[in-house]
């Protein structure tokens, strides 16, 4: 395997390196196609359990590598019983077929689709150095390798870009009929296909977000500033709470939040249903910290200390009834 790749995917190269590689891989196909099939296999590796420890990541992914030859990866992925747990969680199209899990892996495949469960975070590294994280239950859609005029993803859920400057290739991202387009910039999407509404945020650069289907009509964000789609209808404001994007480091952040809101996150987040008894809980605010790790109930238990309901799980059917 080439050494620049795999001190590529180990964190060594500084950002002149990163960025000679990625131009090689652009115009070599054996090159590219041993970075796609590294890169699949490094996103497997990041949902690990110690992937929240960089340095233990790192070790294991060295140690990995050294028991992996490029050509006979498809055949012995599956055998490593250390990431068996990582694999299961997570569902990739390029490693399509079978029905439950995904068995075999195609790196000739030009596009690839990366799911997050429930419980989960992820970040990886796109082609071209956008760093992208993406939260629980969340889908993001993207090219092996960007070819064109233009750098496009798609995403379902929330996902946190870090935009590597292309003056001469835009970022685009669409989601449910949206578009947000930069060069280079760090901004969220908070885009779930069970929510009404959009929300695009802001913290560096400029961005634009239109509909593309009505002659890019939109607004241009500046930093600071978040917008709100719903119904057709785009509002502009101001980011209030700056800790909410600390979820890209596990850790859930409210501030005089709505319980009720909260809990709509968590079941997104956690993948079960909140069923609330008595609708004066809809009223309650709620500041705080969460670490994803902790899980629901947990969590649900910190809230219970200030505001006192009743806690009911039904296991078999996977719901959670709040009671006074």
């Amino acid at each position: 395997m080439n050494e620049q790749l795999k001190k590529y995917f180990q964190g060594e190269l500084d950002i002149a390196e990163r960025l000679t590689l990625l131009r090689q891989v652009e115009s070599n196909d054996e090159l590219k196609e041993e970075f796609i099939e590294y890169k699949n296999m490094h996103a497997l590796l990041s949902l690990s359990d110690q992937a929240n420890d960089q340095e233990v990541s790192r070790k294991e992914y060295i140690r990995f590598n050294n028991r992996v030859k490029t050509r006979k990866a498809r055949r012995i992925l599956f055998h490593i019983t250390g990431y068996a747990a990582a694999i299961a969680l997570l569902i990739i199209s390029t490693y399509l077929i079978t029905s439950n899990y995904y068995s075999s892996i195609s790196s000739t495949l030009a596009e690839n689709k990366l799911y997050v469960p429930a419980g989960q975070r992820v970040k990886l590294t796109l082609q071209d150095g956008t760093d992208v994280w993406l939260n629980s239950q969340t889908t993001l859609t993207y090219p092996a390798v960007f070819s064109g005029k233009e750098r496009r993803v798609s995403v379902e859920g929330e996902a946190f870009f870090d935009v590597a400057k292309n003056a001469d290739k835009p970022f685009i991202v669409s989601s449910q009929g949206i578009e947000m387009k930069v060069l280079g910039t760090k901004f969220n999407v908070h885009s779930y296909p069970v929510e009404r509404d959009i929300q695009t945020s802001l913290l560096e650069g400029s961005l634009h977000v239109y509909f593309p289907h009505r002659n890019k009509t939109g607004v241009i964000l500046k930093p600071n500033e978040q917008v709100t789609i719903k119904d057709g209808m785009m509002k502009v404001g101001t980011i209030t709470h700056h800790d909410y994007f600390l979820w890209r480091d596990g850790i859930y952040s409210f501030d005089r939040e709505l319980l009720i809101d909260i809990l709509k996150k968590l079941q997104l987040y956690y993948d079960v249903k909140i069923d609330i008894k008595d609708p004066s809980i809809f009223k309650w605010e709620y500041t705080g910290k969460f670490r994803q790790r902790d899980g629901i109930d947990e969590i649900l238990r910190m809230i219970q200390r200030i505001h006192k309901f009743k806690i009911h799980k039904d296991e078999e059917n996977n719901i959670i009834t709040l009671s006074k």
